[in-house]
């Protein structure tokens, strides 16, 4: 009977320190769900203080300065293209820096649409690079002789170099804005990029199917 009676206060022991665990076991699942939603709850926090912040930041500050930069750039380009296309002897050519021309005022409105956007007043910020691009296609113009395949292929130099700053100008807006959240923004410029690049590919395709080998040989 003894033996008995140990064997069942053994099993009633066992049986407890198993509910025991079982609870405890219980009790700590119980509370991992609240800490992962804290750390949940902290970076939801944590981001629209960011983005409440971003306005009066630093990285927000460098984009509204190369906006204004492009803006500029922009609105200067425009009239710069209307000399570049009186300018040179390819019908071809001139079809396209027409073509573009037009483009660059949609890009002009674009950029107008981005400040809106990420709630400022369009505001142009002379661009150094640009107005020195723009005179070096005038300093080509003014060098070649007039009505020469040599004038036409230094015009597409020039406007490719053009491109090239506008393309590298444009991704990198893009990205900032993405960046920032300002996805409309992003949108738009992303679009304009996209224009930029089709433009110096058509330039490539112009130079390579004709002027350049005209141009060799005058």
């Amino acid at each position: 009977m003894a033996t008995r009676t140990q064997s069942k206060s053994r099993t009633s022991s066992q049986s407890g320190t198993t509910a025991r665990s079982a609870a405890g076991n219980k009790s700590m699942s119980s509370s991992r769900p609240a800490q992962k939603t804290s750390s949940s709850s902290s970076r939801s926090r944590s981001s629209k203080s960011q983005n409440e912040d971003m306005p009066n930041s630093k990285f927000h500050q460098l984009f509204l300065d190369l906006l204004k930069d492009i803006y500029w750039a922009e609105k200067a380009l425009v009239k710069a293209l209307g000399k570049m296309q009186k300018a040179a002897t390819s019908e071809e050519l001139a079809d396209a820096i027409a073509t573009h021309q037009e483009q660059t005022r949609e890009h002009v409105s674009r950029l107008e649409q981005v400040f809106e956007f990420v709630g400022q007043t369009a505001k142009a910020k002379k661009c150094p690079a640009m107005e020195g691009l723009i005179a070096e296609g005038q300093e080509v113009i003014d060098d070649t002789e007039e009505d020469s395949a040599v004038r036409d292929a230094g015009i597409i130099i020039c406007s490719q170099k053009i491109e090239h700053y506008e393309i590298a100008s444009y991704g990198s807006l893009r990205t900032l804005a993405g960046k920032m959240g300002h996805e409309d923004a992003a949108r738009l410029l992303d679009q304009t990029l996209s224009e930029e690049k089709e433009t110096d590919a058509l330039l490539t395709q112009l130079a390579e199917s004709s002027v350049n080998e005209e141009a060799a040989a005058e």
